[in-house]
């Protein structure tokens, strides 16, 4: 779809929008960087609120006049933190945890509010010591506005099974709301704790 037919068919649904605008999601939308700006970039000049759903995963460094130009156009972004330490998030997601945490940096440079979500998985994202460290790196952040703690869902494994790939947490339990409950009071503790004055006006 082009940038003009999503806009077009934004206008026509308009009436039926309370609040909100154009949220970008995935799958990953950072894979079509260039894309996703030049629609961010027009929603905006159209007074429609923008919003990225992202793991930040692809960013880099050496790309961040890109990058600066997609946040500039951004008024939200929802950062799904996998895990919070580098080496366990190796294991859980394939990729390394530094650009996740690099993306999150920047989005603070450039003062682009952030939603953190965090989904809890049992055995991978659920003891106290690696809820304590996302509550330690999201006091870091003064630009972070809010904290969804997830219960995992195996609503994925389908998906994959028809794609014919290997499901990576097959046969894994659904998590109860309560269980992800505790999971945000532990975050939440650990982020009062580490939080960072204000800086004087």
């Amino acid at each position: 779809m082009t940038v003009e037919k999503i806009l077009e068919i934004y206008k026509k649904n308009q009436s039926f929008y309370q609040k909100g605008g154009i949220t970008a999601t995935g799958g990953e939308p950072l894979m079509q960087l260039s894309f996703l700006t030049e629609l961010f970039e027009q929603a905006r000049a159209r007074q429609i609120h923008t919003c990225l759903d992202t793991s930040g995963i692809l960013f880099r460094k050496d790309r961040k006049e890109e990058y600066k130009r997609l946040l500039l156009a951004t008024r939200l972004i929802l950062l799904d933190i996998k895990q919070a330490f580098p080496e366990e998030h190796k294991k859980l997601t394939g990729q390394p945890q530094a650009p996740v945490l690099e993306f999150l940096d920047f989005t603070t440079e450039e003062k682009v509010p952030v939603v953190i979500r965090h989904v809890i998985v049992k055995g991978f994202t659920d003891s106290p010591a690696e809820l304590k460290e996302v509550g330690r790196i999201l006091a870091e952040h003064p630009n972070i506005k809010g904290l969804e703690v997830l219960p995992y869902h195996n609503m994925g494994e389908r998906k994959y099974e028809e794609l014919n790939l290997p499901y990576p947490l097959k046969g894994m339990e659904n998590l109860s709301r309560e269980d992800a409950e505790k999971a945000r009071k532990i975050i939440l503790e650990s982020f009062r704790q580490h939080r960072l004055p204000p800086s004087p006006s």
